[in-house]
């Protein structure tokens, strides 16, 4: 019976290896003598019916899964207890931190003004201080000797473009471009509509100009520039029409809306219009880009580069009625300028009332200046200042340069570089906001003050009231011919007029370009001296002779700054003997000869 019993248990033997161990086995490899089999577990549960073991087996699954999730999700909890609060602490350090700093010191150099209170402590040496007078005639002492591109690109670019002209199949079609904004907006929406016409092979119809809510002029092409000299002066270079023919119009019911409208981003680049808007304007034969501020890039070919000078430089002339009357205005400047040689100092002065509000600064009119300016920003601007994600900080702002000087923080200026009260000054400016008031401390400074409405008669006015762009043209053509131009705020205006002036200047801007981030700490430091701010600007004039005479590096195509700002060196050879633009004193006017 033993060895019947021991030969029945070698296969189960074998058969719990081989679910143990995961391998097949004959049992050689085991003993001679087989080993007992494993004695029954005892079961603690016996004499408990099966359905109630179950449950209770359940239950303590349960409970074990329960004490588990409790167990993690006490332990999760208490690391969030301690990393939340360390996240929030951290959060305001690092985003509230800068701003709680600001706003709990408003004091901060620079943030408050107190250019009044600065003016009243300095005024008695400031009125005495005529000792060190600077002559206008000496003011610039930096040069620079141009570098003329060689061969002038004038030279290939007409028969580029007369070789365009000549071919079978003649120009692609006709382009129509709409330039928005003020003056020296649609003036560069002008110049980059000549230069696009060039590289698509288009014919130009004279640009429309969109009526701005902002500057509120009607004016059209003709009523500010010479309608016939620009077209004249493009003649062979793109072809210029006042109005699509007859056939293409009717084509189109006569409405231009329902001529094809293609939205371009702004800056594109030229391979942007040659691969997407040429193969347009070749299956239309006409398109219409509106609006057409910034949409052409700075970086072109040289041939349409040049399109952009001649057109700036060359064939944008004011109209008749603007040119004659500012020609009187910069004659009877320089009559009035006879104790300085007949030079006078122009600024562009913007502190209008609409400015003011945009800019968000803070002056020393106190809760009925900040109502009155509340007020124009709901009306100008309806929300876009009471937006959520728009945090106005007015301190921060002046801080950063971005307030508008006042006609005081000019003069204090300019009395600190060295102009004394016999220097006239020519004010380039729309309505002052509170002339009255802002306006007496520049006269007390400079007694030789004039503006447009005190130099011209108001019959020789009248024609032009109503109309901000003439107004601002007739400006702009004083603020040409000064010996100092001052820009305080920025803008197409300054830009354009500082190009136009290195343009005729040989290479030199000759504007002083405050570092207001620099100025208005200056005024406010009520323990300073007038010979310390004397020094300050002394050193702040020499750095705005120093750049501008400033030229950027162009290599090849690859422009990053502004033609319009800085035209050397793809403009300088506009100036050769052959192709010559002439600035003079005696005629005051803009002449193209040939």
């Amino acid at each position: 019976m033993a060895i019947n019993t021991a030969t029945a248990m070698k296969p189960k033997a074998a058969h719990n290896v081989n679910a143990n161990n995961g391998t097949a086995s004959d049992g050689s490899a085991d003993s001679n003598s087989p080993s007992p089999p494993p004695s029954p577990r005892r079961n603690h549960l016996i004499g408990i019916p099966q359905s109630r073991r179950r449950l209770r087996s359940k239950l303590q699954s349960h409970f074990r899964r329960e004490n588990l999730t409790a167990g993690i999700f006490l332990r999760w909890n208490i690391r969030y207890l301690v990393v939340l609060p360390l996240l929030y602490i951290s959060g305001l350090i690092m985003c509230v931190g800068p701003f709680s700093a600001f706003l709990l010191q408003p004091s901060l150099p620079g943030a408050v003004y107190r250019s009044s209170e600065l003016f009243a402590k300095l005024w008695p040496d400031i009125a005495v201080d005529n000792s060190t007078a600077i002559e206008l005639s000496s003011v610039w002492k930096f040069t620079r000797r141009l570098k003329v591109q060689r061969p002038c690109p004038d030279s290939t670019a007409r028969q580029h473009f007369a070789a365009n002209n000549e071919e079978p199949a003649g120009p692609n079609g006709y382009l129509i471009v709409e330039a928005n904004g003020g003056l020296n907006q649609q003036r560069s929406a002008i110049c980059n509509a000549v230069a696009l016409a060039g590289l698509l092979n288009a014919i130009l119809v004279i640009p429309h100009f969109e009526f701005n809510r902002v500057w509120r002029d009607p004016s059209d092409f003709g009523d500010i520039y010479d309608l016939e000299h620009f077209i004249a002066t493009l003649e062979g270079y793109v072809k210029v029409v006042k109005e699509l023919p007859d056939e293409v119009m009717a084509r189109y019911d006569y409405n231009v809306s329902n001529i094809i409208n293609i939205r371009v981003q702004a800056w594109a680049p030229a391979k942007y219009y040659l691969g997407e808007v040429h193969p347009l304007l070749r299956e239309h034969g006409v398109i219409r880009i509106a609006p057409f501020a910034n949409r052409l890039a700075m970086s072109v070919p040289p041939h349409i580069q040049l399109l952009r000078c001649i057109a700036n430089y060359k064939a944008l002339r004011f109209s008749s009625p603007i040119s004659t009357l500012a020609h009187k205005l910069v004659n009877r400047m320089i009559e009035n300028s006879s104790r300085t040689g007949g030079k006078y100092v122009s600024i562009h002065l913007r502190f209008e009332e609409d400015m003011v509000a945009f800019s968000c600064c803070v002056y020393d009119g106190g809760d009925a200046e900040k109502q009155k300016m509340d007020s124009i920003r709901e009306t100008e601007w309806k929300r876009k200042f009471k937006r959520k994600d728009r945090v106005i900080l007015p301190g921060l702002n002046r801080i950063d340069g971005k307030c508008p000087l006042t006609p005081l923080e000019v003069g204090m200026m300019l009395r600190g570089m060295g102009f004394d009260n016999n220097t006239s000054i020519y004010l380039a400016s729309g309505k002052i906001y509170k002339a009255e008031r802002y306006l007496a401390p520049l006269l007390q400074m400079f007694p030789l003050l004039y503006t447009k409405k005190s130099l011209a008669t108001p019959d020789e006015l009248a024609p032009f009231e109503g109309y901000s762009s003439r107004l601002a043209a007739l400006d702009y053509t004083v603020c040409l011919f000064s010996e100092v131009f001052v820009t305080t705020q920025g803008g197409n205006f300054p830009h354009f007029l500082m190009g136009q002036r290195r343009f005729f200047f040989d290479g030199h801007a000759k504007t002083i370009r405050p570092d207001k981030r620099k100025l208005v700490v200056l005024l406010q430091d009520m323990e300073i001296s007038w010979k310390t701010f004397k020094d300050q600007m002394g050193a702040m004039l020499a750095e705005s002779d120093r750049k501008g005479v400033m030229v950027p590096r162009v290599r090849k195509i690859n422009r990053k700054t502004s033609i319009y700002t800085y035209p050397l060196p793809e403009c300088g050879c506009l100036l050769s003997h052959n192709s010559s633009l002439k600035l003079t004193h005696t005629t005051n006017m803009l002449e193209s000869t040939r």
